[in-house]
Formats: C-alpha cells, structure tokens, sequence
C-alpha cells in the first residue's frame, strides 16, 4: 500500500513500514504541499504539528484509512472525514500515562522551584534559604477535564495524599461514581477554579473549550495557585495569564506544554517570566509511548490491509 507519513514516528515503526509498502514522508509539511504528496495513498498517519485541511484529504480519491497517532483531532477536518466514512484510528492510550506524569513532573518542579534552584546553583549561587518550597500533599489538585489524561492525573495525585477535585463536559451520577473510585471529586467548573491550589488542564481544543481558561476565569482561581496546561495551546488565554502573572494577580506560577503558537522560531509572550515553565509540546514524548503507538500503527495497518479485495494476478 501507498502511506503517507504526515508526521515524525517512531524510528523502527517507520522503518517496518517501509519494508513491505510505498511510504512518503512530509513531517510537518504545509497543506499545499501535504495535497501533492497524498495523491494515490490508501493510509495517512499524522500527529499534532500539522493540518489536515478537507484539500488535503480530497487529493487523493484511494485514501481509506487515517491513524492519529495520539489522541486530538483539532488539526484535521472531522467533519469531512465523518462525511467521507473514512476508517479513522486514534491511539490516544499510550500517550495518556505520559502527560499524566509529565503533569505531575512540572507540579514539582514548580513547588520545589527546582530549575531556579539549577540554574543559580550552575552559576555558583547558593541559595538554599532563598527557595521557597511547597509540599503536594494535602493540597487540593483541580482537574479541568477529568477524562483519560486528567484522571490519570487525579489518581497521582490522590496516592501523592492531594485532595483532588474535576469537572467534565457531560457531568451525571454516574460519571461521578466512576471518578469517585479514582479518588476524584466530581465539582463544577468554578468550583474547580476557585477551591484549587493546583489546575492541571487537559481537555480537547473544540468551540466550546477555545480560552476556556480566560481573564474571567483566572480571576475566581484561589491567590497562589499553580496552573499547568499540557491539553492545546487555544484553550487557556495566554494573554489573560501573562497580565496575571505580571500584575499580582493570583497565579503563583504556570507551566506550559502547549501554545497558541508553536513551532521553531516562535516565541511565546510568557517567555520572559521567571514564574513560568515552558516546554516544546513534549507530553507524550517519551521512549516508551513512541514505541507502544507504533506497535499500534502497525497492527491498524495490517488489520486495514487484511480486509481489502486482493488484486487479480
């Protein structure tokens, strides 16, 4: 079969595709270019960092199957891959227990202010009464979107000894019994923003989530709270959270994983605040996750290419 490869996968995965099928790869590549390179593939494999616009998907009449190795679909056009009956393959599992604990990782390293604490030491500065320093334990840890990732997320942080509270889309009885369980209290958004010494945002980027995190929404956050958004970029205002950060406003520090802007070169406005954490959309990446959605990449392309009509010889 004929694969498009819209962006970076892991190296062996990449490898044992191109040992039985014809792969292009245009990592990140523009719309206009991405078009071009589609035409005559079955199967397209994407992740964050690029667009699949309805020109894209429309470029090449063959295309049957899509995987988004991972788990947003914002940078794809759903509504004409709904249209179109397309076979679309999330893998959203193997990257959840990674930006959980990537969640848990910049809590700390907030708390503890670890990387100041790096940087000065570098420099030959010691300053070991000049840190201040928080436990997690007892603390009340929001989540904003307590769903495969934020549960996650609520689970450490009830075996850290957190009080842990979230809110979802959809609330019901017995969506609240099955956070109970995890060690979540079901709340509502605003209870959510004004009761926690921690938020930890993990919900898609959609219409009714777009700066869902706004001026008016940091304002009701409890004076000191740490705020940390590992969901996309759109949905906490940047704006909102630099003047907040900047001007005495209630957030304590942030830190960011995602941003309204991304890629290389870009620059984000909260770049020049020392209460700030700011890292290269990395939530899902490590060693382990990269491997499990290839392995998944390959058994969907095999479990796809078993069930189409073989060609006459």
């Amino acid at each position: 079969m004929k694969i498009l490869i819209a962006s970076p996968i892991e190296a062996d995965t990449l490898k044992q595709l191109e040992k039985s099928h014809d792969v292009i790869c245009a990592f990140d590549a523009p719309p206009e270019v991405l078009s071009d390179c589609i035409k005559g593939c079955e199967v397209l494999i994407f992740r964050s960092g690029v667009k699949i616009t309805r020109e894209v998907l429309l470029a090449s009449p063959d295309l049957g199957l899509i995987i988004r190795a991972g788990s947003g679909i914002d940078n794809i056009d759903i509504d004409y891959v709904k249209q179109q009956n397309y076979e679309f393959v999330r893998i959203p599992e193997p990257g959840a227990r990674a930006v959980a604990e990537m969640s848990f990782g910049l809590m700390l390293a907030m708390s503890r202010g670890i990387f100041l604490a790096d940087t000065k030491t570098k420099q030959g500065h010691w300053i070991k009464h000049e840190i201040v320093g928080y436990l997690l334990q007892n603390k009340i840890l929001g989540i904003v979107g307590a769903g495969n990732i934020g549960s996650k997320v609520g689970q450490m942080g009830a075996a850290w000894g957190m009080h842990v509270i979230g809110c979802v889309e959809h609330p019901s009885p017995a969506r609240a019994d099955e956070l109970l369980v995890k060690g979540i209290e079901l709340k509502s958004f605003d209870e959510v923003m004004t009761q926690s010494d921690y938020i930890s945002i993990h919900v898609p980027l959609k219409d009714s989530t777009r700066n869902l995190i706004n001026a008016e929404a940091i304002n009701k956050m409890k004076h000191g709270v740490f705020v940390i958004n590992l969901s996309r970029g759109g949905v906490l205002d940047e704006g909102a959270l630099q003047h907040a950060l900047s001007n005495g406003g209630p957030v304590r520090a942030a830190a960011l994983d995602v941003h309204k802007i991304e890629g290389e070169g870009k620059l984000s406005p909260l770049a020049s605040l020392p209460n700030v954490i700011l890292t290269p959309h990395i939530g899902a990446m490590t060693i382990d996750t990269q491997r499990e959605i290839g392995r998944r990449i390959l058994e969907t392309i095999a479990a796809f290419e078993s069930k189409q009509p073989k060609t006459a010889v």
